[in-house]
């Protein structure tokens, strides 16, 4: 069998940590047979050369910007089908001055509910609540999530607006708290998955940082779901 390459893309806001998160995944690709190309800049999406021959992109970039040439790179790669992944911020909260990146991947940041107003001090953990992200009916059957029940975190809790075209696997509800603006509990997907053209897109929102990263769960998620989104090589 032909060996798949992967691409890495990662940068943008450092509070995610795009480096260390994404060196998280690579020894996995490479066992699992990609050849991998790591890329600090997403102005390699605009060279067709390069993109013809990715089978699966792992993206990591948080808010940031992309051209237009690069962003018609992209969306033309996934549409000839090659697989586009990503985890939290990396893929759901990149380019949000671009309507068209958000219309491929279907999920886009809206907020991360803080704690209490006296219980913050100032820093990220301000945002960090327990929860419980819930596997859909379609989720305990798919092959990202077959097997994986219910598990709860203390991270970031996104609030993602999204789509009917997505296929849900997880939700997460964030409940009415008397200090928090919404009047009743939100459910807000977690982790699913999207076909465009010919590809495959699979974005999961919990991966703040590396510890996250590192839950049995959340990792298990990831790595399934970048070898789902992947494009299937030939003999």
């Amino acid at each position: 069998m032909s060996t798949r390459k992967a691409l890495v893309v990662r940068g943008g806001w450092e509070g995610h940590h795009p480096i260390e998160a994404t060196e998280l995944f690579l020894p996995f690709l490479t066992a699992n047979g990609f050849e991998v190309q790591i890329e600090e800049s997403n102005e390699i999406y605009a060279d067709a050369a390069v993109m013809d021959a990715v089978d699966l992109i792992v993206q990591s970039v948080t808010m940031s910007t992309i051209s237009a040439e690069a962003l018609k790179g992209l969306r033309r790669a996934v549409e000839r089908g090659t697989g586009l992944a990503g985890w939290h911020g990396g893929i759901a909260d990149s380019y949000r001055n671009s309507s068209d990146y958000l219309q491929l991947i279907g999920g886009q940041f809206a907020t991360h509910p803080a704690k209490h107003p006296d219980a913050r001090e100032g820093g990220e953990a301000d945002n960090f609540l327990p929860y419980t992200v819930e596997l859909t009916e379609l989720g305990r059957a798919h092959e990202i999530t077959a097997g994986l029940d219910d598990f709860t975190l203390n991270t970031e809790q996104y609030w993602v607006l999204a789509d009917d075209l997505n296929d849900v696997l997880a939700t997460t509800t964030h409940p009415a708290q008397p200090y928090h603006p919404w009047h009743r509990p939100i459910v807000s997907p977690a982790a699913w998955t999207r076909e465009w053209g010919q590809g495959r897109i699979f974005v999961a929102t919990p991966g703040h940082d590396p510890a996250v990263l590192r839950d049995d769960n959340v990792r298990t998620i990831i790595e399934r779901g970048m070898l789902w989104a992947s494009r299937t090589v030939s003999e």
